[in-house]
């Protein structure tokens, strides 16, 4: 590591668990006005201020939970009490939790949904602040001329919430370790995923912003761990499946080189079980088929195999090598359109 240099590791969280509690409403004051001269003055106490709420607001300038892992419990403040001369007590501040964008607030107990922060600055409360009391100035009448009560704030409220990150994606790259996804991801943008021929090389789902000729933009996602069993916790995929719910299309990649000893349409249909025994919706977004690597596939039989599977199913086809390039613009251009058109729809 050179001098001066500094070098920043983040941990990549997805689903984090916390307690929330919101603030105590202040009392209401009991107080009688006293002024010389005024022989009788009158009730005069105020209000209680409102406790704090907990607020979950989205931002861009996050993209992982993993500050929330760390701080489990969060609580607002509670109201000022109220006081004499008909002085309120002064709200609290709300306690305002910062989540990135893409993520959806669940009731732990009920896994009710409360939100769904898919956009900057979007925000919920999860926990309203109690209501200050009534001081009892509010409780003087012809008949009750010296109130000498006044109400108690309201208790502020309490709960669990899940935390669970989606990324915003317009495209979701799915198959098998090694099949090649993160090497198309860095040969079509400007991510740079770690790279290395043992299976599992990707931990955490990457992001690419995939740029084309017309100066139109897609974001492609890169989820890890995907095989066979996914859909019972097997691998990592079950924990990254979640990122392509939110995609408008599916790229299903399948390594036809001829390293790979397993039948490239038997694999390509576990990938596709996994999907719908995770989320049969899931399984239904629309899905092109690339064949990977290209470049060592051999005498092409299985290459031509995924091809005829494809089109008897009438799936779009497309056969690349992001090692030499061959294939991978016109792939690139075709998912452009593609995605032009969902958003459109």
């Amino acid at each position: 590591m050179q001098p001066g240099c500094l070098f920043i590791f983040m941990q990549f969280v997805d689903y984090v668990k916390s307690y929330v509690r919101s603030g105590d409403g202040g009392r209401g004051c009991v107080s009688f006005r006293r002024e010389k001269y005024v022989p009788k003055g009158g009730p005069d106490g105020g209000d209680g201020g409102r406790g704090g709420h907990v607020i979950i607001r989205a931002t861009h300038e996050l993209n992982t939970l993993v500050d929330l892992r760390y701080w489990r419990e969060y609580r607002a403040d509670s109201g000022e009490h109220g006081k004499g001369s008909n002085k309120s007590g002064r709200d609290a501040e709300d306690k305002i939790i910062l989540v990135p964008v893409g993520t959806i607030v669940k009731d732990a107990g009920t896994e009710e949904v409360l939100a769904d922060l898919d956009h900057d600055g979007a925000e919920v409360i999860v926990a309203k602040g109690g209501r200050g009391g009534l001081g009892n100035q509010h409780f003087a009448t012809s008949t009750r001329q010296v109130p000498r009560f006044a109400q108690p704030g309201e208790p502020g409220e309490e709960r669990w919430v899940i935390f669970e990150l989606k990324l915003l994606a317009d495209v979701g790259l799915l198959g098998m370790p090694n099949a090649g996804k993160s090497t198309l991801i860095s040969v079509i943008s400007a991510a740079r995923p770690k790279i290395a021929d043992y299976p599992f090389t990707t931990l955490v789902p990457n992001l690419g912003v995939v740029k084309t000729g017309d100066y139109k933009s897609f974001v492609v996602a890169d989820i890890p761990g995907l095989i066979e069993g996914a859909h019972r916790g097997v691998g990592l995929g079950f924990q990254f499946l979640r990122h392509v719910e939110r995609t408008h299309l599916l790229l299903h990649l399948v390594d036809v080189s001829e390293m790979v000893v397993e039948d490239p349409v038997e694999t390509f249909e576990k990938i596709n079980k996994e999907l719908v025994l995770y989320n049969p919706e899931l399984a239904a977004k629309p899905m092109i088929v690339v064949a990977t690597k290209l470049d060592i596939a051999g005498d092409g039989s299985r290459l031509a195999a995924l091809k005829q599977h494809c089109q008897a199913r009438n799936l779009p086809f497309f056969a690349i090598s992001a090692a030499t390039g061959q294939g991978v613009q016109e792939l690139a251009a075709y998912l452009a359109q593609r995605v032009e058109e969902s958003r459109k729809a």
